[in-house]
């Protein structure tokens, strides 16, 4: 019988089949392989105790791809959840979501929460932002139930992961989508505007009535993270993540412009004139220092 793992906790695989879920353990050749199975793997397994729901994974499927952080496979989509205001966006932290998305090829979507509190001054400030960069931006309000129906058209079908920092409006998007997680949306800190961390551990939700016949409807919650750190970017090619970059480089007077210091840089020409947004270069900027200050030094023996 093959299913989708949803959870795993301590050992133990829950698997989907669409119309049970098996507790599942996972045989020994996967350690003896150095296999892990994943939430989010398509498995073989072999039925145990039908009437306890129990059986034995037996074999992993061809994964489509695999997200590090999360540890998750087969994803369709992600799904960068922040807040228009309280917690006001930390920019940094988005372009870094972005930055490690486009590292695994995964289509993102940005879905901006707490529209009901926001000017629509600060919408179409980030609507241009993000939209001349190529990325798909939504507004809604989970609370107020507001652009729901524009999210739910693009989940349906899908594996998506929901991604962003604590206090967006993530768990309680889930609990709308999906009123069996019960998940705890835990309580925004009064004083500083920002969300305990409730999601613990990884589990897709599957959303039947968002799903259509073979087209499985899949969300998954991950933790909030308050920093993320780029694996595999350098100053020298940080500007390939920003693809708005790209039409401007070539009016650039030296090559190899790294648009920070050098004159005539079309990318900064660019800039004043409106053509790129101030957020997403100054983002770039503060990313590109970070970068310089992670590089080891090297001594001479």
């Amino acid at each position: 019988m093959q299913g989708k793992i949803i959870k795993g906790i301590a050992g133990f695989y829950y698997i989907d089949t669409g119309s049970d879920v098996y507790e599942c353990r996972a045989k020994g050749i996967f350690r003896n392989q150095g296999v892990k199975p994943l939430v989010g793997d398509d498995v073989e397994m072999d039925i145990i105790d039908e009437s306890e729901k129990t059986g034995n994974v037996v074999s992993v499927l061809p994964r489509k791809n695999q997200l590090l952080r999360p540890p998750v496979s087969n994803v369709d989509q992600a799904v960068i959840i922040f807040a228009i205001v309280k917690p006001d966006p930390n920019y940094n932290l988005l372009d870094r979501f972005l930055i490690m998305m486009k590292q695994q090829n995964l289509p993102v979507v940005i879905c901006f929460n707490k529209q009901d509190i926001a000017t629509e001054e600060e919408q179409d400030a980030l609507a241009a932002a993000y939209e001349k960069c190529g990325y798909k931006v939504i507004f809604m309000s989970v609370k107020e139930r507001q652009g729901v129906e524009e999210l739910e058209e693009i989940l349906k079908g899908k594996t998506s992961v929901l991604a962003g920092p604590s206090g967006v409006g993530k768990s309680s998007l889930i609990n709308y989508l999906y009123p069996e997680a019960s998940m705890e949306t835990g309580e925004l800190s009064k004083k500083i505007h920002r969300g305990k961390n409730t999601t613990r551990h990884s589990e897709l939700f599957h959303i039947k009535r968002l799903s259509d016949g073979d087209k499985n409807t899949y969300i998954m919650d991950t933790p909030g993270f308050t920093s993320l750190y780029l694996k595999d970017v350098t100053p020298e090619n940080l500007m390939e993540y920003y693809t708005e970059f790209e039409e401007f480089e070539p009016e650039c007077r030296f090559g190899g412009c790294s648009h920070i210091h050098e004159p005539d840089c079309g990318v900064k020409n660019a800039l004043e004139k409106g053509l790129i947004a101030k957020v997403r270069y100054d983002n770039y900027k503060l990313i590109y220092e970070d970068l310089k200050g992670q590089r080891p030094v090297y001594k001479k023996q």
